[in-house]
């Protein structure tokens, strides 16, 4: 009868090994466009060739396609005659839409991490608001807004609600991109009052203030949206047409 003489590699210690993610090319390219979708890099009415995408990627067309597809089936984009992409135009209807749904979805998921919160995420959460109280990047200042708000959603532990809230976000960044162009304030250290009241309500354990301090963080860009004249609309979208 044979005996395996046992390994030093077996053990628990194998037990700690996570398995090893397969990123696609289309994965990839999906990645940096969800990410520009977010962090509000394209103007309303932005049209998107599969092609011309590849060239700037260094990629061929099939994976673009693909990825381009599902931001489609994610309503980030909107598919157009001629094989031809483009960023939905702008609506107030639907910019109240996406304020409300994210609004309701997010304040919920907010208050169901508090309770999982650990002390290196807040010690995170103090960290990422500091480094927005002190860039004057857009770029950076969207960057670190994401970072804020998704480790705070993450935090929660949700499989079903965080591809909800990042499918919103990719609607929702032509909007902040052209409530940004009207009021560049949108981008000084007031920008992080919310984020600083979220964290005082983390502190406090207060649901009910977390949820308030996140829906006005939210209503920031679209109270703006709201108050605008209603050339903003037909001079967005026809600008980007």
């Amino acid at each position: 009868m044979n005996v395996q003489t046992p390994s030093p590699m077996d053990g628990p210690g194998l037990d700690r090994l996570s398995p090893v993610e397969r990123e696609t090319v289309q994965d990839r390219i999906y990645r940096q466009l969800r990410d520009a979708l977010i962090q509000g890099r394209f103007d309303a009415g932005e049209i998107f060739l599969a092609g011309d995408v590849a060239q700037r990627m260094s990629v061929s067309s099939m994976p673009v396609r693909e990825a381009l597809a599902r931001l489609v089936s994610e309503r980030a984009l909107e598919a157009m005659p001629n094989r031809r992409v483009r960023v939905p135009l702008l609506t107030l209807e639907r910019a109240r839409d996406i304020a409300q749904a994210r609004s309701l979805i997010e304040g919920e998921l907010a208050a169901r991490a508090m309770e999982k919160l650990s002390a290196a995420d807040i010690a995170r959460l103090e960290a990422l608001t500091g480094e927005y109280e002190n860039t004057r990047e857009p770029r950076d200042i969207a960057t670190l807004n994401h970072a804020f708000h998704f480790q705070l959603y993450q935090a929660a532990g949700s499989s079903v609600f965080m591809p909800i809230i990042e499918s919103l976000w990719m609607q929702a960044g032509p909007y902040v991109r052209a409530a940004a162009k009207l009021h560049r304030p949108l981008t000084d250290t007031a920008a992080t009052l919310h984020h600083r009241g979220i964290l005082t309500a983390i502190a406090a354990g207060d649901r009910v203030l977390v949820a308030s301090e996140l829906k006005a963080d939210i209503n920031q860009a679209f109270a703006i949206l709201e108050r605008a004249d209603p050339d903003l609309w037909m001079s967005e979208n026809g600008a980007a047409s």
